[in-house]
């Protein structure tokens, strides 16, 4: 999924205008990752040590980025750990400025008064470890002093999970009042409530599945082809290009792919219909479809925050996600959790379809709304959990009370 669709979105009648204003930025840098130097902006970082991975493999000094809101209580009983999708970060709540390239991700949902109100919570976001906002990650110098780029190791969501259990005791919390994620997030929500049932006493699953699909991988499989597939990727060495000359254009096709799984044919249609960017037809005449003008604005301004080695890290990870695996299966993992639980899903979700949150809430003993799970109706498709604050904030004050 992705949540920076709601802060980027803007209407058709405007694109032209902010395509102007994002070529006139200058060239696109070769990553869009935060880099040592670059402005802190409110990161923290914490070291959890060396990471052992699923694969045997060990991922030496991993280092997370984060940031809090609130104050952490006497009895360290108020803690809410809040995980990314997939292009997300550490900037939750904030605005946009250096060190952050853009708005935080979920104002509607986190912050004073907010359902997640961080005048009651402590609220701690962190960036996942193969990410490019500050944790380690394929844009990060290795032991060698070279970026790691395609010989960072694989990453299953398991793995990220071990490095953030790793990380929250390296804040001296062992136990969350609530772990609430949604997309990848969510699939880190399960690993949590299942490797760390001690640590967890409420989880929200929001947009998820048990397990990914075949036809989600399938789906996830021609965008990294399509990150590959550009020579600019050079194989995954690209750091030390000029700018403009990195693998945009193949991370830019990435993404406008993903948008197409991310929202709904009703709400593109509705949007967009068969209107055209500019004066000339796009019949024959060397005009553009409103549509493709959008498209081509979220790919371009998405290359300017995010990494391409990082884009293949992250979506080979969630490929990975199996809750079930050396557990017995799905089932098995999921009646093995005991934490008071909200799940919920999208009746438009096209990339994560609501049957598989209804395979969750049927096997959770303690989902709080039974063996159904909540159903976010939307025209928004999978993003909706980051649109539709009312509802989403409404489900999650359910929770926050069982």
């Amino acid at each position: 999924m992705d949540w920076q669709t709601i802060s980027e979105t803007v209407p058709a009648s405007i694109v032209p205008e902010a395509r102007a204003a994002h070529q006139l930025a200058g060239r696109a840098p070769v990553t869009g990752a935060w880099r040592e130097g670059d402005p802190v902006g409110d990161r923290r970082f914490a070291r959890v040590g060396d990471l052992a991975l699923e694969s045997g493999q060990v991922l030496p000094r991993v280092r997370i980025a984060y940031e809090t809101w609130g104050e952490l209580s006497a009895a360290r009983d108020n803690a809410i750990l809040v995980l990314h999708a997939l292009t997300g970060d550490s900037h939750v709540l904030g605005p946009s400025g250096p060190g952050h390239a853009s708005a935080g991700w979920w104002p509607g949902v986190v912050g004073p008064g907010r359902a997640i109100d961080t005048e009651r919570y402590f609220v701690v976001a962190p960036n996942v470890v193969g990410g490019c906002q500050g944790s380690t990650g394929p844009a990060s110098v290795a032991p060698d002093g070279v970026e790691w780029g395609a010989r960072f190791p694989f990453l299953t969501i398991r793995d990220q999970v071990r490095a953030q259990v790793a990380f929250a005791r390296a804040l001296g919390i062992e136990r969350f009042a609530a772990v609430v994620g949604g997309s990848m997030g969510a699939m880190h929500v399960l690993e949590w409530a299942a490797m760390a049932p001690e640590a967890v006493e409420r989880i929200a699953v929001l947009a998820a599945p048990a397990a990914t699909s075949a036809d989600q991988i399938a789906l996830n499989s021609v965008q990294l082809e399509a990150v590959r597939s550009d020579p600019a990727f050079n194989g995954g060495a690209y750091y030390d290009a000029p700018d403009g000359e990195g693998p945009t254009r193949g991370l830019s096709l990435a993404r406008r792919m993903a948008m197409l799984n991310y929202r709904t044919p009703a709400e593109l249609n509705h949007r967009f219909e068969r209107s055209w960017q500019s004066s000339l037809d796009p019949l024959g005449g060397g005009g553009r479809f409103a549509v493709e003008s959008y498209l081509d604005f979220h790919g371009n301004r998405f290359t300017r925050r995010f990494d391409a080695n990082s884009y293949l890290v992250l979506t080979e990870a969630m490929n990975s996600h199996d809750l079930g695996r050396g557990r017995g299966g799905v089932d098995a993992a999921l009646h093995r959790i005991t934490a008071r639980s909200l799940v919920l899903g999208i009746d438009s979700d096209r990339y994560f379809p609501l049957d598989g949150q209804r395979e969750i809430a049927r096997r959770l003993s303690g989902s709080i709304h039974g063996p159904e799970p909540v159903v976010l109706r939307s025209d928004y498709g999978h993003d909706a959990f980051l649109i539709e604050d009312d509802a989403v904030g409404a489900a999650l004050a359910d929770l926050l009370a069982a």
